[in-house]
């Protein structure tokens, strides 16, 4: 039946290697995902169909050990894109970058020059245009160095007859974690170059309390710093925070912060927000006594060079003694105004 062709595809290491494409992207290409509506299998991508295929259980009570990946060839060519995915999922739960990059934009080389506009003040305004006049406008223009990518990972280093008969829904709480690690240094680089720019002359204004156009007193932070802090950002909007845990303790012992409603959002939802509407973010990947406020939409730019790569020939050759696992990403500032660092 043509509907159930996953049972019958070839499997071989060499998928991983096709230029442009992931392994998941060559499996719905020859087993279409939209051949299998109104069946039992609808809602399964190319790959869980063909976990399905082998009887691989990766997560729940009843998952398989490691070892079922290798009960055959083909079946062991499916443990890189398990590997990867699982990696990708623990990036994904510590992941604070889609609540600060205003685009993420995905490429395959390695050379990438991002854009801006001049900042000119006379070109935000929207003026009115009289009769017969030029329309103002806005010019966009190639920055003139390029976006600096990273090589960030972590090293798997396990012997293959130490895991091969640990259950995967145990081995994926390992990987997951290696995830989170790569999540947190890609943060990092996020927050490099929010503050000091991308190498093109646009880094965050410095602001400090106790100095103008801030006031209180350096030290301490109150709410009457952080409106002042709010107010640097038109016409931008300061709908994000991110904070160091010292700061954020600073911000929740402020009368303002302990409003009911604020209270009842964050034991709803578990999110924070300050009275004037951003969001606070937490991370320790922000030095102590620090916060960037930043405009979501208009800060920063994440250019990444493909996927989560793992070195897919060890891994089906059980030669998991060291195995790398990497990301390749980068940040590019848009919009110098929209992100501003105070000092407490």
């Amino acid at each position: 039946m043509m509907g159930y062709q996953f049972d019958n595809l070839k499997l071989d290491k060499g998928m991983y290697s096709v230029a442009g494409q992931s392994f998941t992207g060559l499996l719905e290409k020859e087993d279409p995902s939209e051949r299998y509506k109104g069946t039992a299998l609808e809602g399964l991508d190319a790959y869980q169909r063909q976990l399905k295929r082998f009887d691989i259980k990766v997560k729940g009570a009843g998952s398989d050990v490691v070892d079922k990946f290798f009960q055959s060839a083909q079946s062991a060519v499916l443990f890189p894109e398990y590997v990867a995915r699982t990696v990708r999922q623990g990036m994904e739960e510590a992941d604070l970058l889609p609540a600060i990059t205003a685009a993420v934009t995905s490429i395959e080389g390695m050379d990438y020059r991002s854009i801006t506009s001049v900042p000119d003040k006379s070109r935000k305004e929207l003026r009115r245009v009289e009769e017969g006049a030029n329309i103002p406008q806005t010019q966009i223009r190639t920055q003139e160095n390029l976006v600096k990518l990273h090589k960030r990972g972590r090293m798997l280093a396990a012997s293959y007859e130490a895991i091969r008969h640990q259950k995967l829904d145990l081995f994926s709480v390992a990987l997951r974690q290696i995830g989170a690690h790569i999540s947190r240094q890609l943060l990092e680089d996020a927050i490099e170059v929010l503050e000091n720019g991308d190498g093109n002359g646009n880094a965050a204004g410095k602001l400090a309390v106790g100095t103008a156009p801030i006031g209180g007193t350096a030290g301490s932070l109150t709410y009457s710093e952080l409106v002042d802090f709010w107010a640097q950002f038109e016409p931008y909007e300061m709908n994000t925070l991110l904070v160091s845990g010292d700061v954020l303790l600073k911000l929740l012992k402020m009368e303002e912060l302990q409003n009911p409603l604020t209270g009842l959002n964050f034991q709803g939802t578990g999110r924070l927000t300050t009275p004037l509407g951003a969001t606070l973010l937490r991370t320790s990947a922000l030095g102590t006594g620090k916060l960037i406020g930043l405009d979501k939409r208009y800060a920063l730019e994440m250019v990444k060079a493909g996927d989560v790569l793992v070195e897919y020939d060890k891994l089906i050759d059980r030669q998991m003694e060291r195995v790398a696992i990497t990301s390749v990403a980068g940040f590019a500032k848009v919009f110098r105004e929209a992100s501003k660092v105070l000092t407490v």
